[in-house]
C-alpha cells in the first residue's frame, strides 16, 4: 500500500530539541555569575509568555529575539542584566540537547526513504549549530530568517510548500500555538508531538498525536 507522506517536516525547539532544559541551565548559570537567586521554573514560565510577544514585534533576527526576552524576563525579579550579558541565550542554544528519542526516529524515517525538513523560528547559523546534534540528513530547512516572519504567522509553510513542490507532506511540532494551528489554517496535514500530555483545544483535529517521536516513526514506518 502507497504511503500517504513523502516529506516529514519538524517543528525543532521543543520537537527535536529539548529547548526547556536548554533555556532553565542558560539562565540559572547567568543568575549565578551575576550572583542573583533565580527560580529556574520561573524564568521559563516567564518565557514562555514573554517571548512570542517579542517574535510579534517588529521582525528582528532570533538572536535579538532571544536577548530582548531574556533582559525582559530577568527585569521581573529585578535581575539588572547588562547590555554585555544579556546574548546569554543565543550563546547557548547551539549546546541544547535532543530528546533521547530525537535522533532513532530521525534516522528510521530517513532508513525509510522519507525526506526530512525543519520549519524553525531560528536564524540560519544558530540552526546549523543545533544540527551538529541531529544525526539524519535534512533535505528542507526553513528558518525565520529566510522568511522574515515568526511562526504561527505562515511564511515558514508557504515556503515548505514552495520548496517541496506536490509531494505529500506532514509537518510534526509539539507547539500548537506556534505550529498546530497555522498548519491546520493552511490544510497542512500535522501531527502533535504533545510530549507533556497536555489536553488539546476544543475541536483540534490533526491527523495523529504521539507522546513522542518514536511514536510518530512507528506509526509511518
Amino acid at each position: 500500500m502507497a504511503r500517504p507522506y513523502d516529506v516529514v517536516t519538524f517543528d525543532c525547539y521543543g520537537t527535536l530539541i529539548d529547548w526547556e532544559t536548554g533555556i532553565r541551565e542558560a539562565f540559572s548559570r547567568a543568575a549565578r555569575r551575576d550572583g542573583v537567586a533565580l527560580d529556574p521554573a520561573a524564568a521559563l514560565a516567564a518565557y514562555r509568555e514573554i517571548e512570542p510577544v517579542v517574535e510579534a514585534e517588529a521582525y528582528r533576527r532570533y538572536r535579538v529575539v532571544l536577548t530582548e526576552t531574556a533582559r525582559r524576563v530577568a527585569a521581573r525579579p529585578g535581575w539588572r542584566l547588562s547590555d554585555e550579558r544579556a546574548g546569554f541565550l543565543a550563546e547557548s542554544l547551539p549546546d541544547w540537547r535532543p530528546f533521547s528519542d530525537t535522533n532513532p526516529a530521525l534516522e528510521r524515517l530517513a532508513a525509510a526513504g522519507y525526506r526530512l525538513g525543519i520549519l524553525s523560528n531560528v536564524d540560519d547559523d544558530l540552526l546549523a549549530g543545533t544540527l551538529r546534534h541531529l544525526t539524519a540528513k535534512f533535505d528542507l530547512l526553513v528558518t525565520a530568517q529566510q522568511v522574515g516572519s515568526y511562526k504561527p504567522a505562515h511564511g515558514h509553510f508557504l515556503t515548505a510548500r514552495q520548496r517541496i513542490g506536490g509531494s505529500p507532506w506532514l509537518h510534526a511540532a509539539q507547539s500548537y500555538f506556534h505550529d498546530i494551528v497555522p498548519a491546520r489554517a493552511l490544510g497542512t496535514p500535522v501531527a502533535w508531538i504533545n510530549r507533556h500530555a497536555e489536553p488539546g483545544p476544543v475541536g483540534g483535529a490533526v491527523e495523529r498525536e504521539f507522546h513522542s517521536l518514536a511514536g510518530l516513526a512507528d506509526w509511518l514506518t
